[in-house]
């Protein structure tokens, strides 16, 4: 694709994000309002329209640039801890994307993405965080292409599959990191929100992607004990 046609891939992804977002607002804040602030829907929402906003008004055939943008509005848009941890990643990511969205660029992206996401909340695997979600995602999408050849947007679906594992093992663990830890054992039995709005975002851009690539991608996936870094590999807790 060339950069016009990616730069318009890049507004619409953040318009579905939008809209996915907005019809789970209710449901990401039940989630907060049993181990959190209440507000993880809320804010998530507010974010995401002030940054499909920027995007649509911004003049510029750039992907990075536009993606830039997004993650500034979500850093000055959404409260609470999420808003640098979204925005704040999303910003330091983008420079990765400055020769396009590529394969190898895509990669580049999230592992720099995930690199920053883990600095700034310093929360590992096991900590009922979005980290449970995203380290697995991640890993599972580099290997994916780097080592199983698989084009990008059949990556994606492999990385939905280990993100909603992911998710699925913060119910029974205990919050070690956030607002969920204050509750000690009581936050056992409750799925992490930021885990889920993450799983949100990777379907929904797993469903943009698809469409503009012609390709359908079957994903299934069932907890199974701690999620993995990758198909073969299994993640340590870190202390």
């Amino acid at each position: 694709m060339d950069e016009a046609t990616q730069a318009e891939a890049v507004r619409e992804a953040v318009r579905a994000c939008t809209e996915r977002i907005e019809e789970e607002r209710s449901y990401l804040t039940d989630l907060d309002s049993a181990i959190g602030d209440a507000d993880h829907g809320a804010n998530m929402t507010r974010g995401f329209s002030a940054a499909a906003d920027r995007v649509e008004g911004l003049e510029s055939d750039d992907p990075a640039e536009l993606v830039k943008a997004v993650g500034m509005a979500l850093l000055s848009e959404v409260g609470g801890a999420s808003g640098p941890l979204y925005g704040g990643s999303i910003v330091a990511a983008s420079g990765e994307l400055e020769d396009g969205i590529t394969a190898e660029t895509s990669v580049a992206f999230a592992e720099a993405y995930l690199e920053k996401l883990k600095e700034r909340g310093k929360a590992s695997i096991g900590d009922k965080t979005m980290v449970d979600a995203l380290v697995p995602a991640v890993h599972t999408y580099k290997k994916s292409i780097e080592v199983d050849g698989l084009a990008p947007v059949e990556a994606l679906g492999k990385a939905v599959d280990a993100a909603e594992r992911g998710v699925a093992f913060t119910v029974p663990i205990r919050a070690s990191r956030g607002r969920a830890s204050y509750l000690g054992w009581r936050s056992v039995g409750h799925q992490d929100p930021g885990a889920t709005s993450t799983l949100l975002l990777l379907e929904t851009l797993l469903s943009v992607a698809s469409e503009r690539l012609d390709g359908e991608v079957e994903v299934d996936a069932e907890a199974e004990g701690k999620p993995a870094e990758s198909d073969t590999e299994a993640v340590e807790v870190e202390d």
